[in-house]
């Protein structure tokens, strides 16, 4: 299964970013073979359509669930459809500490 995370950075001690459509990076973690990839958001200053441009590009890697500190209100309809689940973190944690709690 994979996840994505949104990222302030390119790194394991990056901070999960609290936009989702407008997040630095999208981390890409596969829970089963425990392979992480970083991707740069082409998003984060679109002048709209951010969040649902966002998601074309986290979806076309097959995640199961997306890890942020928020969503837009246009993003869980079309989540709902793709059937992928929303996981919402409010306080600041590390890349690595997500990761360690998906793993668990």
């Amino acid at each position: 299964m994979k996840v994505a995370i949104t990222s302030t950075g390119n790194s394991f001690d990056s901070i999960i970013d609290e936009r989702f459509g407008r997040a630095s990076w999208f981390v890409i973690h596969d829970i089963e073979s425990k392979s992480t990839e970083f991707i740069s958001n082409p998003n984060k200053d679109a002048e709209q359509g951010a969040g649902p441009a966002s998601v074309e590009l986290v979806a076309s890697r097959k995640v199961s669930k997306i890890v942020s500190g928020e969503f837009g209100v246009k993003i869980k309809p079309i989540l709902d459809s793709l059937k992928i689940q929303m996981i919402v973190i409010k306080e600041p944690k590390t890349i690595n500490e997500i990761i360690s709690m998906l793993n668990h």
